[in-house]
């Protein structure tokens, strides 16, 4: 080994400094005489950690492994026998040189001689026993070099492992440079500072390996992947913590800080796997790559394609779908809407379906509080019914044909002007409902394939459903049974189940035919927001998803580095097990089979409802979902679902009502003519004002009985509401 290295050698240890200005003692595992450096180990927490010092550095900390200096002799004088003992005595970590210096030559010519007469350990024991020359031939320097270049001639398979290594070495140097500079930058004022450096240290452990484009696309019937968005202003301004690691291509993990008993703060790390994960630095051209546009070619096979964006409020679901944001303003040629758009028109000009004749249409609506409204005119309120055949029908939406891009930009620009938006804490412009913008394929006017795309609601939302307003009670219960029963559907979808409960809520009923039949294929996008305030919903968003398609997840699945120690990965190993919403047993038992069958029986006798394919399918959506539905949350979504039942009975009784005044008007008008006659028939012009007054009376008091059932429909909704019972996390 080279002389630079002085006393140095593998498994001495020796003093380093960190680049906190800690000093410690560390171990030296290996040389590196290319660059002059060292490269140590030390455990730390249980966790063996590692970095490469310069030669310079591990010197003025460790004076006395510096190598000595070497004695000039004269060229004249000859060599006496001692120095030919001690030369044998030199350890192999050190090399000796063949050629003498002047003694009046500068420190850097000898040091240079020594780097350009380095002998191999072979050659050290050779120049022992026989006293070297005054001066080489310039020949046999020559022959020496050539020996030691075909000794280090390395077979290809060799080479590439090293390259491996090489790259893997610098990509280690480059993360822990920028780590370190990190450090540097942190300000050890912040309110988190003891969970940011605890999340810092457990993410040093891992080897990152993100998804990239040149990754294989897989086949799947249901796709379920997770996006992360990167921290934006209000978070960084507010000094939020980024909580989200993706280490790998389908691993996300969630650092949720925790407080012990004696207010001992520390992380729970829980893991999810998907199918794909995206991290803050994935384009929508990336996500659609790997999400929507396998199944652009369904629809042309004849098959039924669904794609959702999940999350909660703000965390990017409109800018996945839609388009970019730059301010207020929306670039819709950069959302999924348009790229599903964009290649349908490219698949049409192939040969093997150009020659199908098919032409494109486009339908934009949007689902709020139960009712359906179409962007595409003037937001009118349609219906949505079962034809004889079973089809689910939504009355008088518009169809629009397109022919090329630009007219699906001018559709998405109209339908989002039109939706319906609300302030909240997490955006200005928050999405109060689903909206649903399809893609159909016609071939002679029937439907050859869809593409659905949808843009749910928060689903924060749905968890709100003990407030004050009834509106925000209304939009909560119609969120979270929707995302309830879209869950089941794709559920029952994935499992082939016999039966597909639609009814329960009116998404999954307009969505019907796209999760029956073998060729409907389903991808859901769920989107999470990084910041440490969102991590409650967060987790409810990568549950919710994790129950859409069961993924196992296993220690092997978390990628950490080979240059972490096994001792710490007990520690910092994530909890594996998705924690359960618990609901309290009490409820379970006793008020499921008590108070709210009492209470449905209640509601059945006012409200004069009975069985329907609607409740069967929410009853069954409920049995399923027990450890997020309570009893009294049951009961809630039983009164809602009424509720909106006789909501568009009333409207509809109302306008008929409406209609026959104006009938009634015309006839009062005649009979008062008749009585401006000077000989009318009396008799004839009291018998018809009778039977009008009649009429009136029986339409109008069934009217006003319903209204009366409707007014007790609405306080019981209110009291179902308070009776609701806030679900908790269940306990590690």
């Amino acid at each position: 080994m080279a002389a630079i290295f002085g006393k140095i050698f593998v498994g001495v240890y020796v003093e380093i400094k960190r680049s906190d200005g800690r000093i410690h003692q560390a171990m030296v595992t290996s040389l590196h005489e290319d660059n002059d450096s060292v490269t140590v180990e030390w455990i730390e927490n249980g966790d063996t950690k590692g970095k490469e010092i310069d030669l310079e550095s591990v010197f003025a900390l460790n004076p006395d492994v510096v190598p000595d200096e070497e004695i000039p002799q004269s060229p004249e004088a000859p060599v006496p026998p001692s120095n030919v003992a001690k030369a044998s005595k030199v350890p192999k970590t050190r090399r000796t040189t063949s050629i003498p210096k002047p003694e009046n030559a500068p420190r850097e010519n000898r040091a240079a001689a020594v780097g350009t007469t380095r002998a191999r350990p072979s050659q050290q024991n050779q120049a022992a026993e026989s006293p070297p020359p005054a001066i080489a031939p310039q020949s046999a320097l020559n022959q020496t070099l050539l020996q030691q270049q075909n000794a280090r001639k390395k077979s290809n398979c060799v080479k590439e492992v090293e390259k491996l290594q090489e790259k893997r070495e610098k990509r280690r140097l480059q993360q822990q440079e920028l780590r370190e500079k990190r450090a540097q930058e942190v300000d050890v004022n912040l309110p988190n500072y003891e969970i940011m450096c605890m999340i810092r240290d457990f993410r040093a452990s891992l080897d990152y390996r993100p998804l990239t484009t040149n990754d294989l696309i897989e086949d799947h019937r249901i796709c379920v992947c997770v996006r992360a968005r990167p921290l934006n202003k209000k978070e960084i301004s507010g000094k939020d913590l980024d909580v989200i690691t993706i280490p790998s291509k389908d691993v996300v993990m969630v650092h949720e800080p925790k407080q012990k008993v004696d207010l001992t703060r520390y992380l729970e790390n829980q893991t999810f796997r998907f199918d794909y994960t995206f991290d803050e630095n994935s384009t929508n051209e990336m996500v659609y790559r790997f999400t929507a546009q396998p199944l652009v070619e369904t629809i042309f096979e004849r098959g039924m394609a669904t794609c959702f964006a999940y999350g909660q409020t703000g965390s990017g679901k409109t800018h996945t779908m839609g388009g970019d944001f730059s301010g207020k303003n929306q670039d819709c040629s950069k959302g999924i809407y348009a790229l599903s758009a964009r290649d349908v028109f490219l698949m049409l000009k192939k040969p093997n379906y150009k020659k199908l004749d098919l032409q494109v249409f486009a339908t934009f609506f949007e689902i709020y509080s139960g009712k359906v409204f179409d962007l595409l005119n003037r937001k009118a309120k349609l219906r949505v019914l079962e034809d004889g055949k079973q089809q689910v029908q939504v009355v008088g939406l518009q169809e629009k044909e397109v022919k090329c891009m630009e007219d699906v930009l001018k559709l998405i620009e109209l339908g989002n002007s039109c939706r319906t938006s609300g302030q909240t804490s997490a955006n200005a412009h928050s999405s109060r409902s689903h909206a649903v913008f399809q893609i159909i394929l016609r071939k002679r006017g029937k439907m050859h394939g869809k593409f659905s795309l949808i843009d749910l609601a928060g689903n924060e939302r749905g968890a709100d459903t003990s407030s004050a307003d009834r509106q925000t009670r209304s939009e909560g219960a119609e969120i979270n049974k929707s995302l309830l029963a879209l869950k089941e559907c794709i559920r029952a979808l994935g499992l082939n189940k016999p039966h597909t409960p639609f009814r329960a809520s009116k998404l999954t009923q307009v969505l019907r035919d796209s999760f029956i039949g073998e060729n409907s294929r389903t991808c859901m996008i769920a989107t999470i927001s990084p910041g440490m305030a969102s991590c409650e919903n967060t987790l409810n968003t990568l549950r919710y998803a994790n129950r859409v398609k069961e993924f196992g997840i296993s220690p092997s699945d978390i990628p950490f580095s080979q240059g972490g120690g096994g001792g710490g990965r007990c520690d910092l190993s994530p909890t594996y097990e998705v924690k359960e919403l618990m609901v309290d047993p009490a409820a379970a038992n006793g008020g499921r089979q008590g108070g709210l069958v009492n209470q449905l029986e209640v509601m059945e006798a006012q409200w004069g409802v009975g069985s329907s394919p609607q409740r069967d399918d929410l009853k069954l959506l409920c049995e399923q979902n027990e450890e997020e539905v309570s009893p009294q949350l049951f009961s809630f979504h039983e009164a809602v679902s009424q509720l909106v039942e006789m909501e568009e009975q009333v409207l509809e009784d109302h306008r008929a009502v409406f209609q026959e005044s104006i009938r009634w008007l015309e006839d009062e008008k005649m009979l008062l003519e008749m009585t401006e006659e000077v000989d009318y028939d009396v008799e004839s012009y009291a018998t018809q004002l009778e039977q009008i007054l009649d009429q009136k009376i029986d339409i109008l008091t069934e009217l006003r009985d319903k209204v009366k059932s409707f007014r007790c429909a609405l306080s019981e909704e209110e009291q179902a509401s308070k009776q609701i019972t806030p679900k908790r996390p269940r306990a590690l």
